[in-house]
């Protein structure tokens, strides 16, 4: 029976989610749906994923002692409505604004975030580590590990599960099924022998077989062994999980109290190894816009709860990842050897654009980045030419079989890299902050930096023009500056940039999209008398030797500007200057990267800004090394 009265709002904290009937507890995931609907039509984020974990995450703040007992979320996309239920319902319309919450959890935010998770399939390595953590201290907790069937398909996940039962730690594993069908339909027999497995007297009756087994003779303890493992299978179906030393409960309906409760307690009571309860769940449940879209509102902006339609950004110019996936279509055309590879991100790199003209030559590898950069290894082999697409901050996660796998072999693998620079809204763990820097002290690599889209559509054809070692290009999240962009792209020259203004004072030397930035700041800086150079690198690796020592020369300042962290293009650049005594001759330069901090969430704008990395921070620092303070407060910006 449904209260008159709301429910979710006399819950302050988890504290008082327990003290509730488990007769209320329906009534309470209805308001948090509703709640976490109006929530992100008013931010924007990842919506599907949390709609799809409502009743389980009230049934495990219900059934768990949180904080003292630790939940883990993968990825974090799915913690909007954790994040409601844990104190912070009142910031919830902050999500992911700048001086707001986070957009996944975050360890510095609340204590009921045990670890701060945005890249997926870490939470079992995590949750493993707290449980060996908390043995040694004698302490007794229960860990919790909530991961989808996504996040599965990454190789840590099954290295952290067999890590996880041959240690034989006491570890709850949550897997989160939403989209795979990995799982026969959920039924009330389903339903019956999931209780029963994850009772204790089912429990002890097989800790008993297995006692009794081992003061057996071996020849004999092997055949009980393989009669344990068949009854086993008869009765709750032998999983790959069961394989790995975990004790497999499920699958269950995530959407079913009657169901969720009695189970988790059954778990959370047992204190005898590492078990995998297998929930069942539907991803953007109970929003019927979400339960009908493609994608269930994975990632959304800000929309109307009552049409579910979404705002739309007045875009004046095509998207960088838009131009890629064409400019990818456009050279495979008439080059049967290209073939697109993605990481679980087609439409976040355009890899779908790609794959709807080319399927058989497109590749999506699932959560796996360094699967997918050694099989492109393997293609490349073949005389195939493969353009990997994958979000900077994600390549991090193959950075080894970038290294072993390609550059020591001289691969043609060429790497798109998305999400450039400061990405906004996601925060410093989706930035693409240390790509130049990682890649650039690589023997054997081009790597470029698109100033605007149609340069990027020319990298690309450079990139599929080299075939004697690794490429790789980067380009932002978002719209492009709005050129006329070439029909085709055109091979750039190897190592050699462009001046696009010139000057005799001021030098500032770009790579990639701060380039208008420069400009506006070069307009700036004439306002003042100072007549400024503007050059476009394009490439971080190799570096234009030539260009470079002109700057040097011909100019009193030179200032280099990059989307990146220290170690990267400025740090190119300064080699070059040292290498040739041009920092010997009174030359005033500077390097602009981004700090040596990670920047929490807020408009790329107003990221960048805090960065220095603007018009009005590249002014100045010109001023700074002239020795023109005095001027910094007169610097006005149209």
């Amino acid at each position: 029976m449904t209260s008159s009265t709301p429910l979710l709002d006399s819950i302050k904290s988890p504290a008082d989610l327990r003290k509730m009937k488990e007769s209320d507890l329906p009534q309470v995931a209805a308001e948090l749906r509703a709640e976490t609907i109006n929530a992100v039509a008013v931010t924007g984020g990842h919506l599907g994923s949390g709609l799809g974990v409502v009743e389980l995450t009230v049934a495990i703040h219900h059934v768990f002692n949180t904080p003292n007992d630790r939940v883990i979320w993968d990825v974090g996309h799915q913690a909007y409505p954790h994040k409601i239920l844990t104190e912070r319902r009142d910031r919830i319309r902050t999500l992911r604004q700048g001086g707001g919450l986070s957009g996944f959890t975050k360890r510095a935010e609340s204590e009921y975030d045990c670890f701060g998770a945005a890249h997926s399939s870490t939470s079992i390595s995590a949750g493993l580590g707290m449980a060996v953590a908390r043995d040694l201290a004698g302490e007794d907790r229960n860990i919790v590990a909530v991961i989808g069937d996504g996040a599965m398909s990454a190789g840590m996940a099954y290295e952290a599960m067999n890590n996880a039962g041959a240690m034989d730690s006491r570890l709850i594993v949550i897997l989160n099924d939403n989209e795979m069908s990995i799982a026969p339909p959920v039924g009330a027999m389903s339903s019956y022998l999931s209780r029963l497995t994850s009772s204790n007297t089912y429990r002890q009756i097989r800790e008993l077989g297995k006692q009794v087994a081992k003061h057996l003779p071996k020849f004999m303890e092997k055949g009980a062994q393989r009669a344990e493992e068949y009854a086993r299978g008869m009765l709750s179906g032998g999983t790959l999980f069961e394989e790995l030393g975990f004790y497999y409960v499920g699958p269950i309906d995530g959407h079913n109290m009657d169901q969720l409760l009695p189970i988790l307690k059954n778990v959370r009571d047992s204190k005898v190894g590492p078990t995998l309860v297998h929930v069942v769940t539907e991803k953007g449940k109970g929003y019927v816009h979400a339960e009908t879209s493609a994608d269930k509102y994975h990632g959304v902006v800000k929309f109307d709860v009552a049409t579910g339609k979404q705002a739309k950004a007045q875009a004046n110019a095509p998207s960088y990842t838009k131009v890629f996936g064409e400019t990818l279509v456009k050279e495979a055309e008439k080059d049967g050897k290209i073939v697109g590879i993605t990481a679980a991100m087609p439409s976040g790199t355009g890899i779908d654009i790609f794959a709807k003209a080319f399927p058989a030559r497109t590749f999506d590898v699932g959560i796996a980045e360094q699967h997918g950069v050694t099989f492109a290894a393997g293609l490349a082999s073949e005389g195939m030419k493969p353009m990997v697409a994958i979000y900077s901050t994600f390549l991090q996660r193959a950075y080894d079989q970038v290294v072993h796998d390609v550059a020591i072999q001289k691969l043609p693998v060429r790497f798109a890299i998305d999400r450039a620079g400061l990405v906004g809204a996601d925060g410093p763990t989706h930035a693409g902050s240390f790509d130049i820097a990682y890649l650039g002290c690589l023997p054997n690599f081009v790597i470029m930096a698109a100033a605007d889209e149609a340069e990027l559509r020319h990298m690309v054809a450079t990139s599929i023009a080299i075939d004697d070692m690794p490429s790789a290009f980067r380009f932002p999240r978002g719209d492009g500056v709005g050129v006329e962009l070439p029909e085709m792209g055109t091979p750039l020259e190897i190592g050699k940039g462009r001046i696009v203004r010139e000057g005799d004072k001021v030098a500032l030397l770009s790579l990639g999209t701060r380039l208008q930035e420069c400009l506006k700041a070069a307009d700036v800086l004439k306002s003042h008398g100072l007549t400024t150079t503007v050059a476009d690198a394009r490439f971080a690796k190799p570096v234009d030797t030539d260009l470079i020592l002109r700057l040097a020369r011909e100019h009193e300042v030179l200032i280099v500007v990059e989307e990146g962290s220290i170690g990267g293009f400025g740090a190119q650049v300064f080699q070059t200057l040292a290498d040739h005594g041009a920092l010997d001759k009174g030359l005033k330069v500077r390097s602009m990267v981004l700090p040596d901090s990670f920047i929490d969430q807020d408009s790329p704008a107003a990221m960048y800004a805090k960065a220095g990395l603007d018009a009005k921070g590249i002014v100045i620092k010109v001023f700074e090394a002239l020795g023109r303070e005095k001027d910094i407060g007169a610097v006005q910006l149209a």
